[in-house]
């Protein structure tokens, strides 16, 4: 018997996504205008000291995304995947806001380094909510065959936000706005555009349907909660396990990159942006093929690949890109890592979520999930700063190639999800 997924998969993946890609968006403008804000709220003689400043605000946002992960993760087994789903966009919608009307901090002194970390928090807190319930929602409405596709459009969204957010970079460098207006006051702009999408995607998410996993699962006592998530310790040690290399990988070659090629490359913001957005361009189209791939071949020979690539030319690539300043050549090697990264970042959601029962399903995706990025993804980037502030950049290059090492371990041994897949069980 073929599994039903729902009434209608393919328009709720695609009002699911948009409404995950907004959220990205929100999430990664931060990062992607924190060359220009950071002397707002940091000011000082040294860039790379207001960089790490500001790049311990985005830290401590992570930390806020285990509690995110638990807290709407719960929700959405208990109350719907759409419900909490919804509630996560708003929270995210007043962060960006309050970004955007945080002033100097000439104007309000150690208040505006405050209310930054404040919306940063609120920021985190939706977020981290919003990866567990998506990859829930996306891998619970695709059908058996193709889930691993679908459900890397996850991932094509939150590059995709990303992608945004660089985009909106580049207009306003090239287009709208001079330098000098960039770090006056035009960096507030792409948090104004991220509260008003914010509200779009809101509205979007009311009238998603439910998923008929949710629907099927039954009203089971302890539904939702951590107790009944420890009741699946290997599960959980495995979302952590798998998690913790390939998000360092993700937010070295995408999140970090672009600062790493102003600050260490010597490349001009604007050809650092450039290089950003044709990059993310190219690897979210990336994803649905390797998630097709998946659907093919399974999920583990994809997690192994990036496992042993990721292992071996992460320090290579790092050191070549350090050692040029050729933009062609640096960006065949930026490629050359998205690619690696692809195997895992197109299928870990659906990974995941085959691991659980629907009834916990969106708390063990999210909560584990986000314990490994805030303490590997999120501190990425301020590793990465810390170790060429301590003259001693290359260090965070064998420390990612490690952390990628220690998942493959964890991809080989462990079970291939599509052929023990507890949303394929449940649906039969």
């Amino acid at each position: 018997m073929q599994p039903r997924a729902g009434k209608h998969p393919l328009r709720a993946i695609i009002s699911g996504s948009i409404g995950n890609l907004v959220e990205w968006y929100d999430w990664y403008a931060y990062a992607a205008f924190t060359l220009y804000f950071a002397p707002v709220f940091f000011p000082g003689k040294n860039p790379t000291a207001s960089l790490l400043n500001t790049a311990g605000i985005f830290a401590v946002g992570f930390l806020m995304r285990p509690i995110g992960g638990w807290l709407f993760g719960s929700l959405a087994d208990r109350k719907g995947r759409k419900w909490a789903m919804t509630l996560s966009v708003l929270l995210m919608s007043f962060g960006s806001l309050l970004i955007a009307l945080t002033p100097s901090y000439e104007t309000i002194g150690i208040a505006a380094p405050i209310l930054l970390l404040t919306a940063r928090l609120l920021q985190g807190l939706s977020v981290g909510g919003e990866y567990g319930t998506a990859a829930t929602y996306l891998s619970e409405m695709a059908g058996s065959n193709r889930r691993g596709f679908y459900s890397s459009f996850q991932y094509v969204t939150l590059i995709g936000g990303q992608l945004t957010a660089v985009g909106v970079q580049l207009l306003l460098q090239n287009i709208f706005l001079t330098n000098e207006q960039l770090h006056a006051w035009g960096w507030r702009i792409p948090f104004f555009i991220g509260a008003l999408l914010s509200i779009t995607a809101f509205y979007l998410r009311r009238n998603m349907e439910e998923t008929t996993a949710f629907e099927q699962a039954g009203e089971k006592k302890e539904r939702g909660s951590l107790r009944a998530l420890l009741q699946h310790p290997r599960a959980v040690l495995t979302v952590i396990g798998l998690t913790l290399g390939g998000t360092l990988a993700f937010y070295t070659y995408t999140t970090y990159m672009q600062k790493f090629l102003v600050n260490t490359v010597h490349l001009s913001k604007a050809q650092s942006t450039q290089l950003s957005f044709l990059s993310l361009l190219c690897y979210a189209l990336l994803q649905p093929v390797f998630g097709l791939l998946s659907d093919k071949i399974g999920r583990k020979p994809l997690l192994i690949a990036f496992g042993i690539f990721g292992t071996i030319c992460t320090v290579p690539i790092m050191t070549l890109i350090s050692s040029t300043q050729n933009t062609v050549f640096i960006f065949g090697l930026m490629m050359a890592s998205l690619v690696i990264v692809s195997g895992y970042t197109s299928i870990n959601a659906v990974v995941k979520a085959e691991l659980f029962p629907a009834s916990i399903r969106a708390l063990g995706v999210g909560f584990p999930y986000s314990i490994a990025v805030a303490l590997f993804g999120g501190t990425a980037e301020y590793l990465a700063l810390w170790c060429k502030d301590a003259g001693n950049e290359t260090g965070y290059y064998w420390y990612t190639s490690a952390c990628i090492f220690v998942s493959l371990l964890v991809y080989v041994f462990m079970k291939d999800t599509k052929a023990n897949s507890l949303i394929e069980k449940e649906t039969h």
